[in-house]
């Protein structure tokens, strides 16, 4: 079986710098403050997300192969620490729900489906991590990752304006490190997901509908009579 979808949720993009130099040390903890507060702000108003996503996966083994997805998404703030997500990826046709802890993805074409636990996810949950980022607190990042400002003014693919930040895990992890573009409201709308053998994926926000009605059924997917359910 073939790897599975990659991401973050995560959450990236492939080094779009305007400026490779981190910023001066004392200003760059003052800015950094100012970033964590607003992204903070943002996490605090922000309850529902629509949004198209791109997602580029590249393979460091491979001599910097990539394989780019396109597809949109929806989120919300969960009941419990873990936000909602529904991913839908154009080609190759498929879907990844997160919901209560659980993943649902399924491939219509191949008449499968996958089913299991966030906690168990791996490389099929990559996509639901990046976007993670989005529902962390201040408290949450302060004490999860070691955060350092890359860059400012940084414009994204999507014409975007982004603040460039590092984060560091602190604790055992299953990647190396994140990076996140933030723009002057807090919102992420990149995230980069370097994995211990330096293999990344991208994930690129664009088109946003912010604090949107979505229905709690958007987030389940119905799997058809006859498709085979591997679990894990």
């Amino acid at each position: 079986m073939r790897k599975l979808v990659k991401v973050i949720l995560f959450t990236a993009v492939c080094g779009m710098f305007l400026g490779s130099v981190a910023v001066n040390t004392a200003s760059a903890q003052n800015k950094l403050q100012e970033i964590k507060k607003r992204m903070d702000e943002h996490n605090k108003a922000l309850t529902t997300l629509r949004a198209k996503v791109t997602m580029v996966k590249t393979n460091a083994q491979l001599g910097g192969d990539s394989d780019t997805q396109i597809g949109t998404v929806i989120y919300a703030k969960g009941k419990s620490r873990e936000p909602l997500v529904r991913l839908d990826w154009e080609k190759p046709e498929e879907s990844l729900a997160i919901k209560n802890g659980q993943y649902v993805m399924y491939r219509p074409k191949l008449k499968i489906a996958y089913i299991g636990t966030t906690k168990s996810a791996g490389e099929k949950g990559k996509a639901g991590s990046a976007l993670a980022f989005m529902s962390m607190s201040k408290a949450e990042l302060d004490v999860n990752y070691t955060i350092r400002l890359l860059g400012e003014n940084e414009t994204l693919k999507s014409g975007v304006q982004t603040w460039h930040l590092e984060l560091l895990p602190k604790t055992k992890s299953s990647y190396k490190s994140a990076e996140i573009w933030v723009d002057p409201d807090g919102m992420p709308h990149q995230t980069k997901i370097i994995e211990m053998n330096n293999d990344t994926t991208t994930v690129l926000l664009t088109n946003l509908e912010k604090n949107v009605k979505l229905d709690g059924s958007a987030f389940q997917i119905k799997v058809p009579d006859g498709t085979k359910i591997q679990k894990s």
